[in-house]
């Protein structure tokens, strides 16, 4: 591909400078009001632009890591973005992306430029189109994976970005990637999700694919991802991928978007009709011009081998229900306990850098990239909204930590209580009815305070709506914001549900546990919490704790005291959102896309 330049820096993909120029002169149409809001909206999702609550030219850039993957060039571009034209730091998605808020539409073109420089797009991270492509944020670095799915998430990546097919669907469409069954890159809920597998052959020998679900889904109706096939060559998965994406673009609900997601299809089609369907899609896509058969080339070149397990060493245990341990009372032991992986043939081992809310400054993303380049290490985002650095030696673990300790991001933090995960929340988000990110901090804290923050295998995740952008309803604990009415007003409150999990190739969503104000939620996640590792039997994890403790219903019933709201003149906290000062009330925008 021939170099461009940006600014007198060579850039070596022409279709971002393509996609610049058209934003810059679809911009000037709209400011000049050539350009109806309407249309200027779509094409501004479609570049990854989205609007903010606070109106005006507010915006947030949404940009995408395919697979999770940054490098330090890249965290330094970041850091700049989020200096130059933010607030001096953003937001790590529970889909590998990241969001930089309160960006001014005029400097949108600056932004993009100056992400192409270095590799970087928001191209198709909003809007109805093939979102990021997600992978394992261990792929290639685990001990039980059957393949590496980093280039095969990066070849789905490439194939699908700017590709004409994906360009007007009826709604978003999300691919993830797992490198085995206990599936940490979370395919059992996406619209498709591709699981590496092994079958054994007639002859007894071996042959390593995927196993391919389809039309999985969260939001207000979560829907598990289903089974296509029993088996899918690597020949065949990216023909499979664009035949899902044809029929959902033939048969997708165009008028009502509430109803549009490809888990839909499964009730207006049936399964089987669905799988027919794809399956013949699949069959005749060979006459296409550009069908995407055979192995990718970005699979040939690098290779898909799995990391494989090394001799005479107990992998790590990965996943959803580990229980971390923490026995030792050093802060660098405590650190390799809850954040280090180890057991691959390699001979390497991968360290987690804990972000708190998934916020990252720009001094943290430059210390990043410096920590990066020092230990020659790769960087990933994790769907957690953490950081890992893989491919290191067990010699550079102290430096490491040395290194996140001064930058705040070195707390044993990896499958602890304290990791709580949420979205943006009505900070900047328009669907948003609560400050989510107010309430996971406040649940921190209570952990903390309560020391309970260490407690291993019980995650907390929350969305400011239904829409479930923090996976609530994929979490052991979740909370989804909703507006409450006590005493002829309005207030804050939440939704807790418990029980959700995802591995072994299914997945449990929450359980509606109890409606709880707001302000009592943290005392909510903190009773559970403590019932918890009080109740546990060694090794336990907490679905079969909450199975055996009555459900969500029967643990609810130890929390029905907090669902009280006092009169506004007792105690007038309870009609106040977390963050804010004056009385609560709902302020729901236009919706234009979630997550």
């Amino acid at each position: 591909m021939i170099d461009v330049t940006i600014d007198g820096e060579a850039i070596a993909d022409p279709a971002a400078l393509e996609d610049i120029a058209k934003f810059d002169e679809q911009l000037r149409r709209y400011l000049d009001g050539d350009l109806p809001e309407d249309a200027f909206r779509v094409f501004r999702l479609n570049n990854g632009i989205y609007g903010q609550r606070q109106g005006g030219h507010n915006q947030m850039v949404r940009v995408k890591a395919p697979a999770g993957q940054l490098t330090a060039r890249q965290l330094e571009a970041l850091a700049d973005i989020a200096d130059t034209y933010s607030r001096g730091w953003g937001h790590i998605t529970t889909r590998q992306n990241l969001q930089f808020h309160f960006i001014q539409l005029e400097q949108i073109p600056d932004v993009m430029r100056a992400m192409a420089v270095v590799g970087l797009t928001s191209r198709e991270a909003c809007g109805d189109t093939v979102r990021n492509v997600q992978a394992c944020h261990l792929a290639g670095a685990c001990p039980h994976e059957v393949l590496d799915v980093t280039p095969w998430a990066e070849a789905a990546f490439d194939y699908f970005l700017r590709n004409p097919i994906s360009q007007r669907l009826p709604r978003k469409f999300k691919i993830n990637f797992s490198g085995c069954s206990t599936d940490c890159g979370q395919a059992m809920f996406n619209d498709a999700g591709v699981i590496a597998v092994r079958r054994t052959l007639p002859d007894g020998s071996t042959e390593d694919g995927f196993r391919v679900y389809i039309a999985g889904g969260l939001g207000a109706t979560p829907h598990p991802a289903l089974a296509l096939e029993e088996f899918t060559t690597r020949e065949e998965l990216l023909p499979t991928l664009e035949a899902i994406l044809r029929v959902f673009d033939h048969n997708g609900n165009r008028d009502n978007k509430l109803r549009a997601r490809m888990k839909w299809l499964v009730e207006k089609l049936g399964f089987e009709e669905l799988q027919r369907q794809v399956i013949k899609e699949r069959l005749l896509l060979v006459a296409s011009a550009t069908w995407p058969g055979g192995v990718p080339e970005a699979v040939l070149k690098s290779g898909d081998a799995p990391a494989g397990i090394a001799s005479g060493v107990t992998p790590t245990a990965v996943g959803q229900g580990v229980a971390v341990t923490l026995r030792r009372t050093a802060p660098y032991d405590r650190w390799v306990d809850a954040n280090v992986v180890r057991g691959n043939a390699k001979g390497t081992v991968s360290a987690y850098a804990w972000a708190r809310l998934g916020d990252v400054t720009s001094d943290q993303l430059r210390a990043l990239a410096a920590i990066q380049r020092e230990l020659a290490s790769d960087v990933r985002i994790s769907n957690r909204q953490n950081f890992v650095f893989r491919d290191l030696s067990e010699d550079q673990l102290p430096r490491l930590f040395e290194a996140l300790e001064a930058i705040g991001m070195a707390q044993p933090g990896a499958e602890l209580a304290r990791d709580v995960v949420s979205c943006p929340g009505a900070d900047t988000c328009n669907l948003a009815v609560t400050q989510s990110r107010g309430l996971a901090a406040a649940i921190g804290q209570r952990l903390e305070e309560e020391g309970l923050a260490e407690v291993g295998g019980v995650r907390t995740n929350i969305s400011g709506c239904t829409n479930s952008c923090g996976q609530h309803h994929a979490s052991d604990i979740g909370f989804f914001g909703a507006e409450r009415r006590a005493h002829g007003r309005s207030a804050p409150g939440y939704q807790m549900l418990l029980g959700g999990h995802v591995g072994a190739e299914q997945i449990h969503f929450g359980q509606k546990a109890l409606r709880l104000p707001a302000k009592s939620a943290p005392e909510a996640a903190v009773r559970v919490v403590r019932r918890f590792a009080d109740e546990r039997s060694p090794g336990e994890d907490f679905r079969s704790w909450l199975d055996r403790s009555g459900g969500a219903e029967g643990v609810a019933e130890g929390l029905k005291d907090l669902d009280v709201f006092p009169a506004p003149e007792v105690d007038p906290s309870f009609f106040i959102d977390f963050g804010e000062t004056n009385p609560y009330e709902v302020e729901v925008g236009e919706s234009e896309c979630a997550t």
